[in-house]
């Protein structure tokens, strides 16, 4: 399977790149505006990601932001709503208002309060039944 990580900190791209490598062929985007330009280079090659980490605080795009353009960028490829990528919007921030903003008008399909831990992680991915 592939996925994007899309995140600026380094310690955290590390972290999730080993914690997912096992499973996934990984990619990185180390802001909100790479997350959206890998996004659409994956569906030109005809290799889509299965998922995308998106972290929330980024440069330049955020991630809240990357993943409006990414469902807008869906909808104009006609992308059937059971077929599109999976996005598991990770952030340091607790906020109720930012979790309620990434589900609902954002439309995450996860959402992981740093740290970062493998349970976290692994409890997420089989929820979203892309691992068993």
């Amino acid at each position: 399977m592939k996925c994007l990580i899309a995140e600026d900190h380094l310690l955290s791209r590390r972290i999730l790149k080993e914690l997912l490598s096992p499973q996934f062929d990984c990619d990185i985007a180390v802001n909100g505006q790479e997350a959206i330009d890998s996004f659409q280079l994956a569906h030109e090659s005809k290799r889509p990601y299965d998922v995308i980490f998106m972290d929330i605080m980024m440069p330049v795009v955020d991630g809240l932001e990357a993943l409006l353009n990414i469902r807008s960028l869906e909808r104009k490829m006609d992308i059937p709503s059971g077929l599109t990528v999976k996005v598991v919007m990770i952030t340091a921030l607790d906020d109720p208002h930012t979790i309620i903003r990434s589900f609902n008008e954002c439309e995450a399909d996860a959402f992981i309060v740093k740290p970062l831990s493998r349970h976290k992680l692994i409890k997420e991915l089989r929820a979203l039944k892309l691992v068993q």
